[in-house]
Parts: structure tokens; sequence; C-alpha cells
């Protein structure tokens, strides 16, 4: 192929250089893009298996809470973004009868716009936040699961927990070249009304072809010391992480990706 643009491909997953066929594109290119969307769309619909999620959750020795949002279907949480961002009150009612001390760190998991990203690499990268987090003095509740959630879910459900620090893994709005992105989101002092501005993101978590597990959780973990010890989040800090902090290990390709701390959604 003579298209200067073809050896770029290499470097990228977006749909460049594609060739074409008369006016229209190749039989496999439009294949792949269509397989791509119906993943896309599989991310976004399918539900979420959270009980089978809490029981390996336990299997690695944590304690789960299944909570819930007032959302009653996929279709539903697409319709109101604005009661994924709330709990049910049952959820409420369950989180205000824990007798629990303070806490520095809320750990939250929701699958978001991609119930994909959460079955591919909740499990690995939640394995590796809390190994990292023990290796700090940091104390942590329990591991909070909750179906159908928005990312502003953790402002209240970090405040119920008396938590300084909220920290939700949730499933990001699929592409076309990603269905199977999970993004952090970090808050200090976690409270209902918190703004978009107010939190960090680590986002684009996915191995081999994203962020691996082991420099999000490197990189969440020096972001939850600074927004400690600094007292603010979101736009007020910035990522000054050291690069010897986070030194890229050839055999992970992922590890090479830019991380993102951006204030996002």
């Amino acid at each position: 192929m003579n298209d200067p643009w073809h050896p770029l491909r290499r470097f990228t997953q977006a749909r460049i250089a594609q060739g074409r066929s008369g006016c229209g594109l190749p039989t496999s290119a439009l294949l792949d893009f269509q397989i791509a969307h119906a993943a896309a769309r599989d991310a976004v619909h399918q539900p979420w298996a959270i009980d089978r999620f809490a029981k390996e959750v336990e299997v690695l020795g944590l304690e789960a809470l299944s909570l819930s949002t007032p959302v009653a279907s996929r279709v539903h949480y697409l319709q109101r973004p604005d009661q994924g961002r709330c709990l049910d009150e049952a959820s409420r009612r369950l989180l205000k009868s824990r007798t629990v001390e303070a806490i520095d760190v809320a750990l939250i998991i929701s699958n978001g716009l991609s119930s994909t990203a959460v079955d591919c690499h909740g499990l690995a990268l939640l394995r590796t936040i809390i190994d990292t987090y023990q290796r700090s003095s940091l104390r942590l509740g329990p591991i909070c699961l909750a179906a159908n959630g928005r990312v502003a879910l953790s402002d209240e459900i970090g405040a119920l927990l008396n938590a300084r620090l909220a920290v939700i893994i949730v499933g990001e709005r699929p592409g076309l070249s990603a269905a199977d992105s999970l993004g952090i989101y970090l808050t200090y002092a976690p409270r209902v009304g918190n703004t978009d501005a107010e939190r960090n993101c680590i986002s684009n978590i996915r191995p081999p072809d994203g962020l691996s597990y082991q420099a999000a959780a490197a990189k969440l973990a020096y972001l939850s010391q600074e927004a400690l010890r600094r007292g603010l989040s979101g736009v007020q800090l910035k990522d000054d992480m050291p690069k010897w902090l986070l030194e890229p290990d050839d055999s992970t390709p992922g590890s090479k990706s830019i991380i993102s701390t951006a204030a996002l959604r």
C-alpha cells in the first residue's frame, strides 16, 4: 500500500489509513468497524453481575458492600444520569447504620458506562490498588460495589463512610477502538454537591493496549498522598509525580500510555 499514513497505524488504534474501495471502505475495514460498534453497544447495555463480583472480592479477604442507585435498568441509566449519582434509600440506610471510625479512603467500583470494562479489568485493578495502598499507612473502608453509578456517586458514599478521600473505579464511555476502558476518579473531602473540578482522573486503564494496573495504582497512591497532605484535589492538585516513580516497563505496552489527571466529566 502506497498510503503514507499506513505506517502510522502501528502507533495508534485510531481508524486511519483504512484504504478504500471505490468511494467506500474495503470490506475488511467495514466489518471491523461494525464489530467495534457492536462491542461498544454491548459494553453499555450489558448488566453487571455484581453478586458474582462481590464474591470474588470476598475471596481476596476484603469486605464487599453491595449498594444500589434508583436506576432500574440500563436504559433508565442512560436516560436519567442524575439518578446514577445518588444511592437509593435502602443503601443510604445501610451506610448510616454502620458504626465505623474515620477512614482515609472509601473505595468504590461501578460498571458505569461499560460493564465489559469492569468484567475484564475490575478485579485485577482492585487487587493491584489494594496491594499498593497497603504498603502505605492509609486506612481503607469496605469495598463498595454500586451498579449503574455515575462518578459523583462517590461523593455521597464517601461522606456517609466519613472518608477523607473517595476513589471510584468506573467503566468509561466506550469508543470505537476501546470498549473495555476503566477510569479512576479521586475526590478529597467527598460530600454531595462537589463539582467535577474537584476531582482527579486517571483514565484508559486497559492493559495491554492502555494503561497498566501497576502504573494506574502507583499514580493513584501518589495523588492520594498528595491530596491528603495538601487538603485538596481536582484542578488545584497538579500531577507533579517524579518520573522515576513511574518508570515504564518495556514488557507492558500499557505502561507507556499517557496518564490523564485532569478533572473530567
